[in-house]
């Protein structure tokens, strides 16, 4: 199976990789996260993965789309419904470059995460491989989250603090003011 697996970041796509590879799956990388903010952030993220690709021999597809301002254009003035709109966005891109770069399947990251909403990514997956015509590939990655973390912890790959958009680290900021 060629499968276009969408990386939101190199920690989490640690285990999503290792278990792929179990079942003989080797994954193309690709990286579209419009929504990483700030910039700084956006650049060492995508760093971390294009370099955990080498060492991990995979090639990864750079779609280097920052969108500070699409995205916040399109999540204005509803910020509390911005992960669906993320969600899709990332996920209309990588199905429609699989679908027209001749993978079988795509597949997210996001998976591995127990902080996203696993069945809202399930879902809109889903019906984007019914719009596409091209196989969403589903997997449950969450029992491997710790691990995964563990692990990229051990190989100094860089760990973002916040799920990524500007929204989500002021959320953290004030979590953290809170305490």
């Amino acid at each position: 199976m060629k499968l276009l697996l969408h990386v939101c970041c190199a920690p989490c796509s640690v285990m999503c990789i290792e278990n792929l590879r179990k079942e003989n799956i080797e994954p193309t990388l690709f990286w579209y996260n419009p929504n990483i903010h700030p910039f700084t952030e956006y650049r060492s993220r995508k760093n971390a993965l294009i370099e955990y690709a080498k060492e991990m021999q995979l090639e990864v597809i750079i779609d280097d789309d920052y969108g500070l301002r699409s995205f916040v254009s399109a999540v204005t003035p509803n910020f509390n419904t911005r992960c669906e709109y993320c969600y899709t966005e990332r996920l209309n891109k990588t199905a429609n470059y699989a679908m027209n770069n001749g993978y079988d399947a795509f597949s997210t990251t996001l998976l591995i995460s127990p902080y996203q909403n696993h069945d809202r990514i399930k879902q809109i997956s889903e019906k984007i491989s019914d719009d596409t015509k091209i196989k969403f590939l589903y997997k449950d990655f969450r029992p491997y989250f710790r691990e995964g973390q563990n692990i990229a912890r051990s190989l100094n790959i860089y760990m973002q603090k916040y799920c990524g958009c500007i929204f989500s680290e002021e959320d953290r900021y004030v979590k953290s003011k809170k305490k």
